[in-house]
């Protein structure tokens, strides 16, 4: 018999629910079978902590004596500059921003790169922010510079607001060429010398709800440790991909745009991160509870890392990639292994994100759900699906290339 979600919450409120996380849902269905699995369990939590480079905060500084318009002047937060063209002391903060100068600013302790993703883990800790100002100055805003220290107490809001988070999947990538290369999956050694991926797999939201059945806009989620919610789709969501007998897509597909009250969270799950020959980003940790509905979703949050492919692509030629460029398939049973076979070699792996702590976080979810301190939300409106009817174009670096040649 299918369950609702408000029964499912009735059952959290008395303390009754069974919640298990991914992983335990893999081996409760090859022990009892999806059809006594569904029956049993009510909620699945699932995990994902990787770097998030489409990440950012929106914040209000308050108005300072006299006032100052910082809309359409320049401010710095640790000398990152911050996006200053809403009002008065609305301000925006990319994970990616970096200093106008050297990178390498004497804000951050150490040989690193120090950018908006550090800023924003900076904030989250509690730590004191330099902020400085320029602005032009008006009759009812006079004041044309500002120069102080502020912490996250002093806002009046702070907001995570990530608009791709969560990547349903995604390349594993190589290099083939004779020189090392640098990317945002990290440093790439010559002729196939090593093979970098990003996906907690099994744990992975989106590929426990690949159809998007449960998760849609208004799911409520774990967000960088505190509660956060699904604003909309992400951009570059793209569910018509291929996909494998279980649903699985062999590629990018679905994202997800995510919200939440930054003074909530912790550093321990906002991170900033420096790339070698890159730049900076945040690492951003995500945990989606999916209700068992029924039977089919019960199978979908089965799914294991062997059932999972993900597409090997050499960043040395086909980057940006095209459909064409994918040079082979591998499980994520094959990644988490160590080390993956290309070509009758083998080459070792390594994830740029922590299954430690995606397990964590499923688990710390679930301890909040058995708790009674989280319940489940149904999706006001779904996320595009297969099904939609909505035909998302994916990004084509041919298409790119042959648009700037007719230039």
């Amino acid at each position: 018999m299918a369950k609702t979600i408000e029964e499912i919450n009735e059952k959290i409120r008395q303390g009754k629910a069974v919640v298990v996380t991914a992983e335990e849902m893999i081996d409760i269905v090859r022990e009892k079978g999806v059809e006594k699995a569904a029956k049993e369990v009510d909620v699945v939590t699932t995990g994902t902590f990787g770097i998030m480079c489409s990440s950012g905060i929106y914040f209000n500084i308050g108005h300072t004596k006299p006032k100052i318009k910082l809309g359409g002047g320049r401010v710095y937060l640790n000398g990152v500059p911050a996006y200053a063209a809403y009002a008065a002391v609305d301000l925006f903060l990319g994970a990616n921003a970096l200093p106008d100068d050297d990178p390498r600013n004497k804000y951050y302790p150490g040989d690193f790169e120090y950018g908006g993703g550090h800023v924003i883990e900076d904030l989250v800790s509690g730590k004191e922010i330099r902020i400085t100002a320029q602005a032009y100055g008006t009759d009812c805003y006079p004041r044309k510079f500002l120069d102080a220290y502020i912490t996250i107490h002093d806002l009046n809001e702070a907001v995570l607001f990530n608009i791709r988070n969560a990547y349903q999947n995604y390349n594993v990538a190589v290099n083939s060429s004779d020189k090392t290369i640098y990317t945002y999956l990290g440093m790439l050694k010559p002729r196939f010398g090593n093979a970098n991926y990003s996906s907690a797999g099994q744990l992975s939201p989106l590929l426990n709800d690949p159809y998007y059945k449960t998760i849609g806009i208004g799911t409520r989620i774990f967000l960088g440790g505190g509660i956060g919610y699904v604003a909309w789709h992400g951009t570059q969501h793209n569910p018509n991909v291929e996909r494998t007998e279980r649903g699985i897509p062999k590629g990018g597909a679905g994202t997800l745009a995510v919200i939440g009250d930054l003074k909530q969270m912790s550093s321990e799950w906002l991170r900033g991160v420096s790339m070698k020959g890159y730049g900076v980003s945040l690492a951003v940790g995500i945990g989606v509870p999916i209700p068992i509905l029924n039977e089919e979703i019960a199978f979908y949050t089965s799914v294991s890392d062997e059932d999972i492919l993900a597409p090997v692509v050499d960043y040395a030629t086909a980057y940006p990639n095209r459909e064409s460029d994918v040079i082979a398939y591998v499980t994520y049973k094959e990644l988490r292994s160590g080390e993956i076979e290309l070509f009758g070699k083998k080459v070792p792996t390594s994830p740029l994100s922590s299954y430690f702590k995606a397990r964590r976080i499923a688990e710390i979810l679930k301890e909040w759900i058995k708790e009674g301190k989280f319940l489940l939300t149904s999706p006001s409106a779904p996320i595009p699906g297969v099904e939609s009817g909505i035909k998302f174009k994916p990004f084509s670096g041919k298409e790119v290339l042959e648009e700037v040649e007719k230039r």
